[in-house]
């Protein structure tokens, strides 16, 4: 997961990363019956017809992170949704250079649209380039190319409403509660990266708005090991919390077994991504957690869906516009007790 340097750019919001495709795409194209309901995240719409054959290539990283894997196994599942639709996947790889002779094979092969989500935005600009100058459409799947010349459509989370969402949540339910002067920690992701800024930064300026401010800060790799150990060290130097923010629900898994084995259960603690296991404790409400903030890997079904369109000259069923949207903007939805059944569909494990 990670940066989308636009933030200041009118985005595209969607109603909810769950909503995927299935609400973005209604009345456009499709193999399934009129009415038959459809199992996982982001089903597309219900009606009409199996469009033009294409083949859609897919490039993204290794599937060593829980988020990442969905990423993979949600496009997959939603290419094979449509009976036109010819799925040419690359193998996963965290290696920079592998990935862009990886998507070198895709052009040569002459697909009809790519969907790349890019170990590295940076590194993989030039082929996405290559890419839009041999006539291919590149779908810029979360981590932003650097030059909007290298992808014809990004679609992505927003970190900054991430955190904003979080510390709106958090300031809620402690004015709920009256309250005052709260100790409110942040386990962050990796801070050297722009996501993990602006999702901190989001944080804080909802907590400053409702007149709070953040506490105990540890910042994580994404992983469960240094989740557990950075929560460890943050539970160690704050002997009261309040609320908690954990960035990453993959390095959650860490920060709710540090949470355990301190014995610690005084606070509300919020989550990030939206993991099934953290939706099973959420629904359980027999833990700390109590929510947490949508990133979800729903993206990479629309992304599917919207190469489909792109591939077969069609545009969004019900929008104005006769052209698919240039960027996308997934809405970070807050996950509770409350609504955590509308949002199983698009929990990934963790």
């Amino acid at each position: 997961m990670t940066e989308h340097p636009f933030l200041g750019r009118r985005g595209f919001l969607l109603g909810g990363a769950a909503l995927g495709a299935g609400a973005l795409l209604a009345g456009c194209t499709s193999n399934e019956p009129a009415g038959q309901a459809s199992n996982g995240p982001a089903a597309a719409g219900n009606t009409g017809q199996p469009g033009k054959p294409i083949t859609i290539g897919f490039s993204a990283p290794a599937a060593d992170h829980g988020w990442i894997a969905a990423i993979t196994k949600n496009a997959r599942a939603q290419a094979q949704k449509f009976s036109e639709v010819t799925f040419n996947a690359t193998e996963g790889t965290n290696d920079v250079n592998q990935q862009i002779s990886q998507v070198e094979t895709l052009i040569n092969a002459k697909v009809n649209v790519l969907v790349i989500l890019p170990f590295d935005g940076k590194a993989l600009t030039a082929v996405g380039q290559q890419a839009m100058d041999a006539g291919i459409p590149v779908i810029n799947l979360d981590r932003v190319f650097d030059t909007p010349l290298a992808y014809r459509t990004w679609i992505g989370g927003d970190n900054y409403r991430m955190g904003v969402n979080a510390g709106n949540y958090i300031a809620r339910e402690l004015k709920k509660k009256n309250v005052t002067n709260p100790v409110i920690g942040e386990v962050a992701g990796i801070d050297s990266l722009p996501l993990t800024q602006e999702r901190s930064k989001g944080f804080a300026d909802a907590l400053a708005r409702a007149g709070y401010k953040v506490g105990p800060r540890v910042s994580a790799q994404f992983t469960p090991e240094s989740g557990e150990q950075q929560t460890a060290n943050l539970l160690q130097s704050a002997p009261k919390l309040d609320a908690l923010w954990n960035h990453d629900d993959d390095q959650g898994v860490g920060v709710n077994a540090a949470i355990e084995n301190a014995k610690r259960s005084e606070f509300l603690m919020v989550g990030g991504a939206g993991s099934k296991n953290m939706m099973t404790l959420i629904k359980n409400d027999s833990s700390p957690i109590k929510a947490t903030v949508l990133y979800s890997p729903s993206m990479a079904s629309t992304a599917v869906a919207l190469a489909r369109l792109l591939g077969q000259g069609s545009g969004i069923g019900e929008f104005a516009e006769h052209d698919i949207p240039a960027e996308i903007t997934t809405y970070s939805a807050v996950v509770t007790k409350e609504n955590v059944d509308q949002y199983a569909d698009v929990g990934f494990d963790s």
